[in-house]
């Protein structure tokens, strides 16, 4: 059992036990890993870094004390919103990542039902099947049933499905831009009319879309709208470290307008300290995350992403058409950064073995099965390799023939 040392260690030691350690780890800079990592340029990744270092001590649940914290948080939550057409009473607040942000969002739909319907005694929410299990553990904890429905063949959520599956205890409808598992954008259009139409709450999942999404509109690609431009979207969750290209730990929650944001917060005053309050599920927040996307924003500006987004798109356009001829093919329509891909004809489960043995990670869609890619400029220029390798790996599990059922490794 390890046990805490008696004497300490010196840097270079640890720091060469830590280089030892992380030998083993994916290769994510030769673009092995299929997720986990947002990268667009090492001098992005440096500016995050310095940025980071610069205020690794302070600590965002003290923004009285750290006004520049307050200033960087407020700015960013502006240009969140400027990008996702937040109108004047819009509002909105970092948190430390994506399931948080919709955490809180969930919270807030449940207060607001809270205080309409005080006899409600289990609230629901309405989802397709592909949205993030982010929204179950929500429930979980707060005291919700999810109701999850089929999606259309398309892969996108079913709006006559979910408008069957509400009933007298819904309190909230979920889309998402894109559902992580397809890539995928849902109709936040038709989702949100039937959200008004019930006077239900509609929370657009974002966290992958809400910073490449505008871009890839303002480049002409048909994304449809998902953010406050659609009338019934009540609240968006958007994570700053996917592509926002943010140090980890940094996501944003927007609400509509200033009354649904106050229902973000918690307070408690019954202590001898006083009154205690946050906007987050968490207290104590690095303040080097919030001053990393501070920093990576304004580096970037518009142009930047936009750049970093055209090459993203690219890089999904070309592994999608090298996969055809190999009998492959996108599950759905893809519209951003996330390709699924499968073939009934396919054992996709050998596929993804014979990608591991050739040193890809592999990421898995289960249902339908097939491989999954959450791309990023690493994988810019392993494109070609990267098919090469998929290619023999079809051959390769042709000549295996059927493999037995089994669970597929997934990531």
């Amino acid at each position: 059992m390890t046990r805490l040392p008696r004497h300490g260690t010196d840097w270079p030691q640890l720091q060469d036990r830590m280089r030892q350690a992380a030998a083993q780890d994916i290769d994510w800079r030769r673009g092995r890993a299929p997720a986990y990592i947002h990268f667009a340029g090492e001098d992005v990744l440096e500016v995050a870094k310095q940025a980071y270092l610069m205020f690794f001590s302070e600590n965002g649940l003290g923004l009285r004390a750290f006004g520049s914290l307050a200033r960087f948080e407020a700015d960013i939550v502006a240009m969140g919103l400027g990008l996702l057409n937040g109108g004047a009473d819009a509002r909105g607040a970092m948190t430390t990542g994506g399931t948080e942000s919709i955490f809180l969002a969930v919270k807030a739909a449940r207060d607001l039902a809270r205080r309409q319907r005080p006899g409600l005694a289990v609230p629901e929410m309405v989802l397709p099947f592909s949205a993030h299990p982010a929204f179950d553990k929500a429930a979980h904890f707060l005291g919700l049933a999810t109701i999850r429905v089929p999606l259309r063949a398309d892969f996108t959520a079913d709006p006559a499905a979910m408008e069957a599956a509400i009933t007298p205890a819904t309190v909230m409808l979920v889309g998402s831009a894109p559902a992580y598992p397809h890539g995928v954008v849902d109709p936040i259009e038709a989702i949100a009319t039937l959200a008004r139409s019930r006077a239900l709450w509609m929370h657009v999942d974002a966290c992958v879309g809400g910073y490449i999404a505008p871009f890839a509109r303002q480049l002409g690609y048909p994304v449809e709208a998902f953010d406050f431009a659609v009338d019934g979207v009540t609240s968006i969750s958007a994570d700053l470290h996917k592509y926002g290209y943010a140090a980890k730990g940094a996501s944003t929650l927007f609400f509509r307008d200033a009354a649904s944001f106050e229902l973000m917060e918690y307070r408690f005053d019954n202590w001898p300290r006083g009154q205690y309050s946050t906007r987050t599920l968490v207290g104590t927040r690095g303040g080097g995350a919030i001053a990393a996307a501070w920093a990576v924003m304004n580096y970037l500006g518009e142009e930047g992403y936009l750049r970093v987004t055209e090459r993203v798109i690219a890089t999904r356009r070309a592994i999608e058409e090298g996969l055809k001829p190999l009998g492959l093919q996108a599950l759905g329509r893809p519209e951003l950064s996330i390709l699924a891909y499968g073939s009934p004809r396919h054992d996709m489960a050998a596929i993804g073995r014979g990608l591991g043995a050739r040193g890809w990670m592999v990421g898995h869609v289960r249902q339908p099965d097939g491989i999954h890619l959450m791309l990023n400029l690493t994988h810019e220029p392993v494109v070609a390799e990267y098919l090469a390798d998929v290619a023999q790996a079809v051959e390769a599990a042709k000549d295996a023939g059927p493999s037995a059922a089994g669970v597929v490794a997934s990531y």
